[in-house]
């Protein structure tokens, strides 16, 4: 209506996409021209080429590079949850791990796509200067720097790091975190414990993005998983993480289950687990604390060794 003589640029599927969603407003009279990778437009003094980014993360997602002044307009990719008022990455501090948590949570489920997008990228031998993503800092210092850090995301390289993920109801599958994190410390491996009500699910993924391992406990409510270990196991299997392996545990009182459906949910999430969970009857007396300790130390030794 505020451009009636304008023309749309855009990928086939975001054509469709048009079409479904402004029908109602005659879409169908409006000037779309379909594009693909490699595709230009010329403004006179600027020359716009388009890349597809499908599930990047939208069906109809596309990027531009401006060529004459070497810019990638990123749409999403390469963004982050923020805003500030010092839009460059050389402007602000810790801007690598708002880059993290946005992959995370946002992009984890496409790292095979993220792979082909780089890869097309290469191909078409452009020189990238800076990239503006749609929201988050504008990357001029040393873009390749994200893009690097893409590909080790989406290929799912980790470092040498435990996570301990749990949630207590009394304090008992409390105390087995702890004796399981004394387990691994005590072989030299990094380990962090995360409480899950005191954190947010998306921290947390982005903790789990550069941990191959982690250790997931929960106490047995009516036969199953504690509500919020739950809420985050569904929030997981969505992300599909990659490369990831798992241990489970947890503390119940009459009746136990809370520990296989945990295992149950991480096999769905398609993480492998390295040895059958552990579950203590109330609350841990020496020998149990003793036998958490003992898993701690396996765990680690499995870290050292892969």
């Amino acid at each position: 209506k505020t451009a009636p003589n304008a023309t749309i640029y855009c990928p086939k599927k975001g054509k469709e996409n048009l079409y479904l969603h402004y029908k109602a407003d005659g879409c169908e009279d409006w000037d779309i021209e379909v594009v693909k990778t490699g595709s230009e437009l010329s403004l006179g003094s600027k020359t716009l080429m388009f890349i597809e980014a499908t599930m990047l993360h939208w069906p109809d997602s596309m990027h531009t590079y401006i060529k004459e002044d070497k810019i990638l307009l990123s749409n999403d990719a390469f963004g982050q949850h923020i805003a500030t008022s010092n839009p460059f990455d050389d402007e602000m501090e810790g801007v690598m791990s708002e880059a993290a948590e946005y992959y995370a949570n946002i992009l984890m489920p496409f790292g095979r796509i993220i792979l082909k997008y780089i890869d097309t990228v290469k191909e078409l031998n452009i020189d990238i200067d800076i990239i503006a993503p749609g929201h988050g800092i504008i990357w001029r210092k040393n873009p390749t720097k994200i893009i690097e850090a893409y590909g080790h995301w989406a290929r799912g390289e980790t470092n040498k790091k435990v996570l301990i993920i749990y949630d207590t109801m009394w304090g008992s599958t409390h105390m087995m975190a702890k004796s399981i994190l004394e387990g691994i410390k005590a072989s030299g491996v990094e380990v962090k414990l995360i409480n899950i009500r005191k954190n947010y699910l998306s921290s947390i993924i982005s903790d789990i993005l550069e941990a191959p391992v982690i250790i997931v406990g929960s106490p047995t409510l009516n036969n199953g998983i504690f509500p919020s270990v739950s809420e985050f196991l569904t929030y997981l299997k969505g992300l599909r993480p990659i490369g990831k392996q798992a241990v489970a545990f947890g503390s119940y009182g009459w009746g136990g289950g809370a520990v296989k459906a945990v295992e149950k949910e991480l096999e769905t999430a398609g993480i492998k687990l390295i040895e059958p969970g552990l579950q203590i009857r109330y609350r841990p007396d020496e020998e149990g604390i003793a036998a958490c300790w003992h898993m701690g130390e396996r765990i680690a030794g499995f870290v050292q060794q892969h």
